[in-house]
């Protein structure tokens, strides 16, 4: 590989890594391609190379942050002492994300039903290594002699996932919007451990 194209990436990755302080801190709507070229001592024109627009960057920015929440859980497949210990870590991997994360995710709050198909593919991404972990997570058990077989596991899965993403609280339940409340996230949090629990003692 050449020294040009190395400069490149790394160019690249400094402009991933502002870019994402930004969002972080003052949500996509607040944010300005200007800033984040001052941000970097770039000139705005530079950073129109590697980025046509503000959105194109922030999808950049969110593939990183997934591919950085994907590797998290494979690298957790098959790593567990039994099956709550799956699905605790599954749960509260995601809390931790999502409270970490909040305010970058302003855009998918304030566009959730108008989303563009760059996040839902991310997000079917995502749905799928957190299927895959918890499926081999429970065959697991089932080889152990621990849970009875069941025929279905990645199918008991992806109820358990639909039910966790449908907890709301407060207001949001008469709301349609799906995207919590910061306030919230503690108290969905609490009820998904809560469900956890509940799904477990089904299984065994």
């Amino acid at each position: 590989m050449s020294a040009g194209v190395d400069n490149q990436d790394i160019k690249r990755e400094r402009i991933l890594e502002a870019s994402y302080q930004r969002f972080l801190h003052y949500g996509y709507s607040k944010t300005t391609m200007n800033e984040i070229a001052g941000d970097l001592s770039m000139s705005k024109a530079l950073l129109y190379y590697y980025f046509p627009d503000k959105s194109e960057l922030y999808m950049a920015v969110m593939r990183k942050l997934a591919n950085d929440y994907l590797k998290l859980l494979q690298d957790n497949v098959d790593n567990f002492t039994g099956l709550r210990d799956a699905f605790l870590f599954q749960v509260n991997t995601h809390h931790h994300f999502m409270v970490a994360n909040y305010n970058f995710f302003d855009f998918v709050r304030l566009n959730e039903q108008n989303l563009p198909d760059t996040i839902w593919a991310i997000v079917d991404q995502i749905r799928a290594a957190e299927t895959t972990l918890l499926t081999n997570a429970i065959g697991a058990e089932i080889v152990k002699g621990h849970i009875q077989p069941v025929d279905n596991p990645a199918e008991i899965v992806d109820v358990f996932l639909d039910a966790l993403h449908g907890i709301k609280v407060g207001a949001m339940q008469q709301k349609k919007t799906a995207f919590p409340r910061k306030e919230h996230l503690d108290e969905i949090h609490a009820k998904r451990l809560l469900l956890i629990d509940i799904f477990i003692k089904g299984l065994r």
